[in-house]
């Protein structure tokens, strides 16, 4: 199975061609606001603030920002910044900017303290960032393999089907492409609690095993630490109400997105992975957070695979365009969803319990509806000029 996408000079495939800019710091990001309300066609994300964040903090939101750069989605990139190497060791022109420039990929750089202050900074921001549109609109889509891709999942509104149709014929789609070369992410720390000795015994390193499992233990002693058991508190009740019973019930149905394919590595939240195959990221369960991340990893498309709640109800949660550079395809395996919000999904998993479709088939077709989208076929969310409010994985304290 073949798709078109935008080859990249360190050899990853992207399936967008943006052009990105990026402040490297807090400071920065009224520059790259104003710079790209000029230049059509560009996009920025705006962090929150890394000063008074503690260094683990300040690293992540670092790796954030540069891995949406570095994306296979992004053909150019204009950083922005007070000066240089930043306020902090996170963001110097070492850890921050020369790893995107190591892409290969058109990059280019505005600082305010080498071109005399905000004003001008801006004005040869407005220039450079118009011929890095042109540059990355040279690029042309050829010819890739479905090992080139590199997909993310979550799941969202649990109910019996997910576990029973559209998290599974995620999970097989996976196992393909990761068969194939490709590199798939899956993650919510929270979401495999109950099932995590069945996602722990897939990981083929004893070291990235340990992680995972540290990860899971976290969790349940943060929230233990506020008076909670979170396998009481969980499912929440949009999951109770859809006929979800228990936290084990839920995440047993919540790991078959995953496959059965061997897990190399757990991730920090932006971590890029060092080989490929299937990756589980260490994150929270929100949609806004997880996307995010999944594309300063590596992701050039996200699936959100969604059972009931509101959208069973006839309404859509504003994710359109949470990955900033990698779109969010929709997707379900419920039937009643389906109906009331066909015009706002992408892709039915539905068959598989109204048809008696088997797995195998409608993860085909999911591959084959990947490759559509992966060769310049817009999702629903791609068709809203709407950004939504996104937010970075942040686990620290603020001083």
């Amino acid at each position: 199975m073949k798709f078109l996408g935008y080859r990249r000079p360190d050899g990853s495939v992207g399936i967008r061609n943006h052009t990105l800019i990026v402040p490297n710091g807090r400071a920065a990001a009224n520059l790259g606001v104003l710079i790209s309300r000029i230049v059509a066609g560009t996009k920025i994300f705006v962090a929150t603030n890394e000063n008074g964040r503690d260094p683990a903090d300040r690293a992540t939101l670092a790796r954030t920002l540069r891995g949406l750069a570095m994306n296979p989605n992004v053909g150019a990139v204009l950083v922005v910044g007070l000066s240089r190497n930043g306020s902090h060791e996170e963001f110097s022109e070492k850890n921050f900017l020369e790893p995107i420039v190591a892409t290969g990929k058109p990059v280019d750089t505005v600082f305010m303290d080498e071109c005399g202050g905000f004003d001008a900074a801006f004005a040869l921001g407005v220039r450079k960032a118009r011929g890095l549109l042109i540059a990355a609109s040279r690029a042309r889509r050829s010819e890739a393999e479905l090992g080139d891709l590199s997909v993310s999942v979550k799941c969202g509104y649990s109910d019996t089907t997910s576990g029973m149709a559209g998290n599974p014929v995620v999970g097989k789609a996976f196992d393909r492409i990761v068969a194939a070369g490709g590199n798939a992410y899956f993650a919510e720390t929270t979401e495999v609690i109950g099932a995590e000795h069945l996602v722990a015994a897939r990981f083929t390193d004893s070291g990235e095993r340990a992680k995972f499992l540290a990860a899971v233990a976290r969790v349940e002693n943060e929230a233990r630490q506020l008076g909670q058991d979170i396998r009481s508190i969980n499912p929440i009740p949009a999951n109770i109400a859809a006929g979800l019973t228990t936290l084990e019930e839920k995440s047993l149905g919540a790991v078959s997105k995953s496959g059965t394919s061997p897990v190399r590595s757990c991730l920090l939240y932006g971590e890029r992975p060092r080989q490929r195959g299937l990756h589980f990221m260490d994150s929270w369960m929100s949609s806004s957070v997880i996307f995010l991340g999944f594309a300063a990893a590596g992701s050039v498309l996200n699936i959100f695979q969604v059972g009931g709640g509101s959208f069973g109800k006839g309404y859509m949660m504003p994710v359109f365009n949470a990955g900033v550079v990698a779109p969010v395809l929709f997707m379900t395996g419920n039937p009643h969803t389906w109906e009331k919000v066909r015009d706002d999904m992408d892709f039915s998993a539905a068959s598989v319990l109204e048809n008696h479709a088997s797995i195998h088939d409608v993860s085909g077709k999911l591959l084959e509806h990947i490759c559509n989208v992966a060769s310049g076929e817009l999702t629903r969310g791609e068709t809203f000029g709407m950004d939504e409010t996104v937010e970075v994985f942040l686990k620290g304290h603020c001083f």
